[in-house]
């Protein structure tokens, strides 16, 4: 029986994806299993990755004959996982050795349906602990508790899928699977169903993630169409918690983190390329339009002058009837 099933997509990363098998190879147990999924690579990560197969204890190698994006990529992982829990992994991050093992016996001894955790982040040769936005380390509590308050960070905000362990019958009841093709913020309306439709959930303070920041070919660096994902992930977001039974009290939330993500992009509107620039104003005030306005109002009253200011503007901006759609 497979107690644990790791799912880690690749794409094009050749010069990473060595340290991150040598680092699964350091976690291999005999009942864990680790899905590792081409997304139709490129360079040499499909030569890597069939060595890989061979030499990894419990690989099993998935490809993708068109590129589908991460979401995607974790989906296809998703549906041929076998493990009792299951959890993720980038194919250019990398893991302390025994992580899997620990993270394991947290979570069935906390008898929860997942579990998150602290990560450290890698720059160049710079390290940095990032922690859950919620204090309390090893309790059960409710996911629904931890998505309030609208007004500060909160474990939806820490939307890592990787930071994490997950039991199969999450997986089983429809709440693991990502938006297909979202190709930039898929961790985003999955950890608001993660919190609003699983019934426990614990932190736990391990340190055995580390998330390199700064890839050439990651989209957080690339400023291209793709990065307007973000929007058709937030309108997920916003509709999916208008139809739940808080709606009322989560809506703040979800309206508020919303604008501060287009304002985030809007403060660094430089980096993309023009016509993705101009695309980026005119979706961006198309979806401010969308939210509930009333919610939208108060969300804006809440925030800081400059960023409020931005928003405002932009939401007096006219909107083309093909965009509005």
């Amino acid at each position: 029986m497979v107690k644990l099933s790791v799912i880690v997509p690749f794409y094009n990363v050749q010069t990473y994806a060595p340290d991150t098998l040598k680092s699964l190879a350091a976690n291999a147990r005999e009942d864990f299993e680790f899905l590792l999924v081409d997304d139709c690579s490129r360079d040499e990560t499909p030569q890597i990755l069939q060595r890989a197969e061979r030499e990894l204890p419990g690989a099993r190698l998935l490809r993708h004959e068109k590129n589908g994006g991460l979401a995607t990529a974790r989906n296809t992982g998703l549906d041929e996982a076998r493990g009792e829990y299951l959890t993720f992994l980038d194919g250019d991050d990398w893991l302390a050795p025994g992580y899997f093992a620990e993270l394991l016996g947290a979570i069935e001894e906390l008898g929860c349906d997942f579990v998150r955790t602290d990560h450290v982040q890698c720059t160049a040769r710079a390290r940095t602990v990032h922690r859950v936005p919620h204090g309390r380390r090893g309790v059960v509590m409710d996911p629904r508790e931890l998505i309030l308050p609208a007004d500060r960070s909160t474990s939806v905000d820490y939307a890592f899928a990787w930071a994490g362990m997950y039991h199969r019958r999450l997986l089983d009841d429809g709440v693991l699977h990502f938006r297909h093709g979202l190709r930039t913020a898929e961790d985003r309306p999955w950890i608001w169903r993660l919190h609003r439709e699983a019934q426990s959930m614990a932190v736990v303070g391990l340190l055995g993630v580390f998330y390199r920041r700064g890839v050439a070919s990651s989209l957080t660096q690339i400023g291209d169409v793709r990065q307007l994902d973000f929007i058709r992930a937030f309108d997920q977001v916003i509709e999916e918690t208008a139809q739940d039974r808080d709606a009322h009290l989560l809506l703040p939330k979800a309206v508020r983190t919303y604008c501060a993500i287009i304002s985030h992009h809007l403060g660094s509107i430089e980096r993309f390329e023009p016509q993705v620039a101009r695309k980026l104003r005119s979706m961006s005030a198309a979806a401010m339009k969308r939210m509930p306005q009333d919610v939208l109002k108060e969300a804006l009253d809440s925030m800081d002058v400059q960023r409020a200011s931005r928003l405002r503007r932009l939401r007096r901006r006219p909107v083309p009837a093909e965009v509005a759609a």
